[in-house]
């Protein structure tokens, strides 16, 4: 005879109470917004911040701190989506949330900082740019019907209004620095525009669309396209501009006349301006940045030099995803020359699956634009980047993204003929090959530029160091003449530090940020000459104490097919596993694909960083007494010419079949209380493992998508299409499989959700098709929230959601295991 002892009837009675009054099938069971327990408001609230924004020179950074998180009323401001494009009305910006509301200015010799000066009482700091000289420092404020534009006196301390002129910053800044440390090219609204007229009460008509056919159309599906004509109108309003000089005594000088403007970049000498204006017929289909474009040089007078290109809507670009339009793009300025253009022509059409030696050509032509362009380099896969020096000496990087190829060249763009040398050659999914990316360092026109070392010969790389046992940053130096590298310096345990600029061309002199696991980034100087230990820059106490004594531990295992797997483990303060036996546990993940074994075994992180506890991981939980096992490596693998999703589910299964078992044999997780949980592609994840195994108890998906039949266009790294791929859609869809449910799963996601594919349908039909076909479930919309949430409100409800979810599915759940 079993018995039970009162203590826990009364319990059970009390959890069964409540879950009545929390989930009614089909319907709503609380109204407003809730509050977690105050552990988990305490991770909402912590102090944020400050930013550490350090000068072109080196001499000075600026610390920008930042308010608590937006409030749901700052969120629910008037937003337009347009193409792509979410539009504050009011301010005629981009829709922005996360503002700076303080400034001090940081001597990086004394370590001394002092505050600024002459700011409005009410701040809403948007964009920071530096003078190349350090004198200055421009910023854009939001006041109440526009954005302004600001000047920092660094030697004084003061800051001012420089203009009265409202900036225009829908798609950019809206200013930048032009003619050195002088002058400020500004984006401004137009003067005397005419008001937008307000939209019709009755419709003039249906809305109508219509193809005429031809080739396949490979557009993935995008939210907030344009519907009507009106649209159109609203879109051009709002990115009418005019291009101004404003000097640093406020004088403004219009120097064009209004366009539909989406970029503009001055020259590194000031005196051209290279423009990308919109072209119509817009699409109903496609993002403003397909949109056909015009680009166009104007000189800082006003008058127009040249049309540079004339590119059509790409609306029919070739499939896979090393696809590009025909024709030139990416059109911009070497940073190392006056003005000189640059830009890339696609080769054999921009179809990846045309066999041709090249696919990519890079062009130059410098002002005054009178010889023909010349041609820098043949790429024979797709164009990268490019890091510019001197005539002697620019980085390119090719890549091949179907087969995770990566190349990186050294070209001489002033010697004409001159071939290009190769650097490194490697798989870009192979982390402990990778040299880390080129030190670049502003120069007098304030463009970046390779950092290199006096003598010519040699540049500089950092990078995270990834290796067997974590990632370990690094500095190293790269012999141009003879290709070897020497690694000037190299993070030790017990910090992870990062290097944030170096200060000399010798690498000797250096800040970092460091960290460890109880002392969160700070920022520290290192004179590697000196001899001497690194000096702090910055004190910034730990935002959350009471997280403190967290225990960490980076574990490795291995799935059923002897791939090796990593993940962070990290045990609640106070917890002794061998003391106090297993916990009910919390799994937080999400998939990548790869191209090779060796490559998904890879360990990725570092047991040194800092224990950041972010309200979007699963970390808060440790406050609440749950063990958390973050990141388990889901690697889904498709060697040669397989494709990965090919056999998505069965990897799916072994990765996390192999997680639960090691975690159980460490003793640290209850077998029968485990969650799992993610976010976007890991919300996608959660769903396939409750649909498709009895793993865990319980999950929390958050924005994600669930039938593949609506992105039918592709996902993720998949390029084939729905109709290429059928049974792969199909079988990777857990919509599909909404009837082999039996564990509870919570569904949230922004009711404004702007990722492609991840539409609030997506949890909505999941939802629905789960409750009805008798399944535990229950779907939380957050109101004007996007695909990453952003109101305090919001988040502080989300976090109550899988607070109560995960009580009442997984730590209160029966221990036998009987789930049926």
């Amino acid at each position: 005879m079993i018995r039970i002892k009162p203590l826990f009837v009364a319990a059970t009675l009390a959890l069964l109470a409540s879950a009545s009054s929390y989930i009614h099938a089909g319907n709503v069971a609380e109204s407003g917004y809730q509050l977690p327990p105050a552990e988990l408001q305490a991770v909402v609230d912590a102090p944020r911040g400050p930013l550490f924004r350090l000068g072109p020179q080196r001499k000075t950074a600026l610390l920008l701190t930042l308010p608590g998180l937006a409030s749901i009323a700052d969120v629910s401001q008037p937003e337009l989506r347009l193409a792509g494009l979410r539009i504050n009305p009011r301010t005629r910006a981009a829709s922005h949330f996360d503002f700076g509301n303080g400034m001090s200015l940081l001597d990086i010799a004394t370590g001394k900082a002092r505050e600024v000066k002459g700011l409005p009482a009410r701040l809403k700091i948007a964009e920071t740019a530096w003078s190349p000289d350090e004198q200055w420092l421009a910023f854009s404020l939001w006041v109440e019907g526009g954005v302004e534009l600001w000047l920092l006196d660094v030697k004084k301390g003061t800051a001012r209004r420089l203009m009265g002129d409202k900036l225009n910053a829908v798609t950019g800044p809206g200013f930048s620095w032009i003619e050195g440390s002088e002058k400020l090219l500004v984006r401004l609204a137009p003067l005397r525009q005419k008001e937008l007229p307000p939209p019709p009460a009755v419709p003039a008509g249906p809305n109508m669309q219509e193809t005429k056919g031809g080739k396949t159309l490979q557009n993935r599906i995008y939210p907030d396209m344009l519907r009507t004509a009106r649209d159109s109108d609203t879109l051009d309003w709002y990115l009418q501009t005019q291009l101004g000089i404003v000097t640093l005594n406020g004088e403004v000088r219009r120097i064009t006349r209004p366009m539909t403007l989406i970029k503009s970049l001055a020259s590194p000498d000031g005196k051209l301006i290279l423009t990308t204006q919109l072209r119509r017929p817009y699409s109903t289909m496609l993002p403003v940045d397909r949109f056909a474009q015009l680009i166009e040089l104007w000189d800082n007078q006003g008058k127009k030099i040249k049309t540079v290109a004339e590119r059509p809507l790409r609306e029919r670009i070739p499939t896979g995803n090393d696809a590009v339009q025909a024709g030139p793009r990416d059109f911009g300025w070497r940073t190392d020359k006056p003005a000189t253009l640059y830009w890339l022509e696609a080769q054999a059409g921009g179809d990846p699956d045309v066999n041709s030696k090249i696919h990519d050509a890079l062009f130059q032509q410098a002002a005054p634009f009178d010889t023909p362009a010349q041609k820098l380099m043949d790429i024979p896969w797709r164009f990268g980047n490019v890091q510019w020096g001197n005539d002697y000496l620019a980085v390119v990087t090719e890549n091949w993204l179907k087969t995770r190829d990566t190349r990186t060249w050294r070209i001489q763009p002033g010697v004409p003929d001159s071939k290009p040398e190769l650097m490194f050659s490697r798989k870009s999914e192979d982390q402990y090959s990778n040299p880390g990316t080129p030190v670049m360092m502003q120069n007098a026109q304030g463009r970046m530029v390779l950092r290199i070392s006096p003598d010519g010969r040699a540049i500089f790389f950092t990078g995270n160091g990834a290796s067997p046992e974590g990632d370990r940053p690094f500095l190293d130096k790269f012999d141009l003449t003879n290709k070897q590298t020497t690694r000037l310096w190299r993070s030790q345990a017990p910090y992870y530090e990062e290097v944030q600029a170096l200060l000399n061309d010798k690498g000797s002199s250096f800040i970092t940020s460091r960290e460890s696991v109880e002392e969160r980034p700070n920022f520290y100087l290192h004179d590697l000459l000196a001899n001497t230990a690194p000096r702090a820059l910055t004190q910034f106490p730990h935002p959350m104490p009471q997280f403190k004594g967290i225990k960490k531990q980076q574990i490795r295992y291995e799935r059923e097919d002897g791939v090796d797997l990593t993940a962070t483990l990290y045990l609640p303060p106070g917890y002794d596993p061998k003391r106090d036996g297993p916990r009910p546990m919390l799994m937080w993940a999400y998939p990548r694909e790869f191209k090779s074994a060796e490559a998904a075994g890879q360990v990725i992180g570092s047991t040194y960083k800092f224990n950041r506890i972010s309200y979007n991981g699963p970390l808060p939980m440790l406050a609440r007494g749950y063990v958390v096992l973050d990141g388990p490596t889901m690697p889904i693998i498709g060697e040669g010419k397989k494709e990965p999703n090919d056999t998505f589910l069965e990897q799916l299964k072994m990765n996390a079949e192999a997680a639960v078992d090691e975690v159980v044999r460490l003793g640290v997780a209850d077998r029968n209380r485990i969650a799992i949980g993610g976010h976007s592609y890991g919300a996608f994840m959660t769903a396939n493992l409750l649909a498709h195994t009895r793993f865990f108890r319980a999950g929390i998906a958050r924005s994600g998508a669930y039938n593949r039949s609506l992105t039918p266009f592709g996902f993720q790294s998949e390029d084939r299409n729905f109709w290429k791929a059928n049974k792969v859609y199909q079988e990777m869809s857990p919509f599909n499989f909404a009837h082999q449910f039996k564990d509870p799963i919570l569904f949230i996601h922004g009711e404004q959700d702007n990722n492609s594919g991840t539409f609030p349908m997506q949890s909505e039909r999941m939802y629905q098709a789960i409750q009805g076909l008798g399944g535990a479930t229950r779907l939380s919309m957050l109101p004007n929230e996007s695909h990453s949430y952003r109101a305090r409100e919001s988040i502080l409800h989300m976090l109550w959601e899988q607070d109560r979810w995960l009580e009442m599915y997984v730590k209160n759940a029966k221990p036998d295991g009987n789930r049926d």
